[in-house]
């Protein structure tokens, strides 16, 4: 039996790679719950692409791959509704799930292992190249993105997944990959196909 942990879960359209920000406006109670407690304990929470069902009203069904999002910043929108930026962490996998009284939906997740450090290959150059074009085009370099980042194949790779014009599927495809050089494989074969 694996080591599982359990934690709140948050069914979105979309997918929250390691490393990325998120904006999010909580209004449902179950969700303002989750914020207090995670503020109280020092937590995260989990966002997985919703399977089956929606975001707001009845539990929505997840995938069962997902990622950690720790919050970074709070506020409040013109129309009175908290606002969250969080950032992705730490991968799982939901193993089972339980709905509290409040509607909000719990897994027991086992930690996906963190991604091994290893220079960008030869074969893969061609995706560290085109993510410095992107965020050189962009103006995101003046986030003051250290160049050693650009060798780093798991960085590349989970830059390029957040960046690109992907589907959630395939997104979530790459978020499953524990293999960070598999996960460029992926991406050269979406880049070279007319995926996107």
């Amino acid at each position: 039996m694996p080591d599982t942990h359990s934690l709140a879960l948050f069914p979105l359209q979309t997918v929250l790679m390691p490393g990325s920000t998120l904006g999010l406006r909580i209004f449902e109670p179950r969700y303002l719950d989750l914020v207090r407690d995670c503020g109280r304990n020092g937590d995260g929470f989990g966002i997985c692409l919703v399977l089956e069902g929606n975001e707001t009203g009845a539990p929505a069904v997840p995938v069962a791959f997902g990622t950690e999002a720790r919050i970074e910043d709070f506020g409040t929108s013109d129309d009175g509704l908290l606002t969250l930026r969080v950032r992705g962490t730490r991968r799982f996998r939901v193993l089972r799930t339980r709905v509290r009284d409040n509607g909000l939906l719990v897994g027991d997740v086992e930690w996906r292992a963190d991604d091994a450090v290893l220079p960008v290959q030869p074969q893969h150059a061609l995706l560290a190249t085109l993510l410095q074009r992107i965020v050189d085009k962009t103006g995101t370099s003046e986030l003051g993105i250290d160049e050693e980042c650009y060798d780093d194949t798991a960085w590349v790779g989970w830059r390029l997944a957040e960046i690109l014009p992907l589907s959630d599927h395939q997104r979530q495809a790459l978020l499953q990959e524990d293999d960070p050089l598999q996960r460029m494989e992926q991406l050269l074969g979406l880049i070279g196909s007319d995926a996107i």
